[in-house]
């Protein structure tokens, strides 16, 4: 038993021991229901989303650069409540109106595209017109302030989440219960059996969505082959979150993948007021893995997590935020125990130290600062980003710590995003620049700088919600 799982139920005694007084449930707030499921359909909601983005990417040299422009739109309804239930449903559709060939390799290194191609079909880059994707299709039980929810649904977690980074997010297919009465807690239980990762159309077991994105090279040097040979029933995640005082939370979250491996995260907040309208952050994450049984496949050049292997993981925030600013100093290491892996196809790194459009899953012994700025412009309706980081990785010929052959880097992020008011109420228009410089060493060789390092990336992105 890992120590989160022995945390999981230390919180769970605590927090059930109050649920008893916590149960009375007040339905006045909520809708009221008629004798018809007609009537819970004629209230129902919609909710439309259109969405527009251009991609590009300025590599060194002679390496292949790429733009691409995307435009899509989706709709979403959902019933009323009737008896506490719901029904919703939504999907989306995207088209690429003008782009970089993404069926052509680098000609220097052979590589493929690597950020612009998942603004559509992954599987498919000759791909510009059918991408559509049926995205939400289920049944929600609402009581009290409580949810079950079964069917296709968005996740939020945190080694599964959205990752909403292209036109559309990550999307799951399960059970999710998310327990909100009791007091200063929030419990939320999971069982998943299917997954459409981001970029991609269609839906995967579990054991087939790992694989669906590059798969790196394995701890011996070789090319990974572990997509579409690997067995697993579903994804199993427990997450308590308690909030401890005022000023400090608590949470602990356990994900077992069947037959392949085990996850347990372990973090702290602290967010104390030090003046009226300043307050110190800090945090902590402790993570650990385990692989299960053989880690998926018996044959070790087909697993995805080696039998017998483990990897630690630790992450510490600290700063200062106010009413219109925030910043913080972070960092992360990743030990020599090994790889910390978490299939991409499923979420973006939960690190305080991550940056958007780079991840450190598939690294072992490595260290990572970062300084994070924000500051908001109430009156003009814009807030800014920026993050600065340094990324010291093992060599990228060190295969058994280094899974995609990345060179240490440094990183810059700035971002600038504006809400629209009055007659365009319900968009808004992001720009996002992310600059990576090489900090180590390439041995002359483009194929652990294309798409990696000594590049720079665009982004605009503007969202009409309605």
């Amino acid at each position: 038993m890992t120590t989160a799982q022995i945390a999981i139920i230390m919180l769970l005694v605590l927090t059930f021991k109050e649920a008893a007084a916590q149960q009375a449930i007040d339905h006045s707030s909520a809708e009221s229901d008629s004798s018809s499921i007609l009537h819970a359909f004629k209230k129902g909601k919609i909710h439309g989303h259109f969405r527009y983005f251009f991609m590009a990417t300025k590599n060194r040299g002679v390496l292949q650069d790429y733009y691409a422009n995307a435009i899509g739109g989706g709709i979403k309804y959902e019933t009323a409540l009737f008896h506490g239930f719901q029904f919703g449903v939504g999907g989306f559709f995207i088209y690429n109106i003008g782009s970089s060939n993404f069926s052509v390799p680098d000609p220097t290194t052979g590589s493929m595209n690597r950020y612009e191609l998942g603004l559509f079909d992954i599987e498919n880059p000759g791909n510009k017109n059918d991408i559509d994707r049926l995205e939400e299709l289920y049944l929600k039980y609402k009581i009290g302030e409580s949810t079950i929810v079964f069917g296709k649904q968005l996740p939020d977690m945190p080694f599964i989440n959205m990752q909403d980074g292209r036109m559309r997010p990550t999307e799951v297919e399960g059970a999710v219960t998310t327990i909100n009465d009791i007091k200063n807690t929030t419990i939320t239980a999971a069982w998943l059996f299917k997954i459409s990762p981001r970029s991609s159309v269609e839906w995967y077991s579990v054991g087939e969505s790992i694989g669906v994105y590059p798969q790196g090279i394995s701890p011996d040097g070789k090319p990974s082959s572990y997509r579409g040979q690997l067995e697993s029933k579903g994804v199993a995640v427990l997450g308590i979150k308690r909030k401890i005082s005022e000023w400090f939370t608590a949470e602990v979250w356990n994900q077992y993948v069947d037959n392949i491996f085990n996850t347990s995260l372990i973090q702290f907040d602290l967010n104390h007021p030090i003046k009226s309208s300043t307050k110190l952050n800090a945090g902590l994450q402790l993570y650990r893995q385990d692989a299960i049984a053989h880690g998926g496949n018996e044959d070790p050049e087909k697993t995805y997590f080696k039998k017998g292997s483990k990897s630690y993981a630790f992450s510490l925030m600290t700063g200062l935020k106010s009413k219109n600013w925030d910043g913080s100093l972070n960092y992360t290491r990743i030990t020599k125990s090994g790889r910390y892996l978490m299939p991409r196809e499923w979420g973006k790194d939960p690190f305080y130290t991550f940056l958007p459009r780079e991840r450190n899953e598939g690294i072992g012994d490595l260290d990572a600062v970062v300084i994070k700025l924000g500051y908001n412009f109430p009156k003009a309706h814009l807030r800014s980003t920026f993050g600065y980081g340094h990324y010291y990785l093992p060599d990228a010929r060190n295969a058994a710590f280094n899974k995609y052959a990345i060179p240490s880097y440094r990183q810059l992020n700035a971002t600038v995003k504006y809400d629209f008011q009055k007659l365009f109420q319900g968009m808004d228009v992001q720009c996002i620049y992310v600059g990576k410089l090489l900090a180590g060493e390439d041995y002359g060789n483009d194929k652990y700088v294309f798409n990696k390092v000594d590049l720079s990336h665009y982004n605009l992105i503007i969202n009409y919600n309605f």
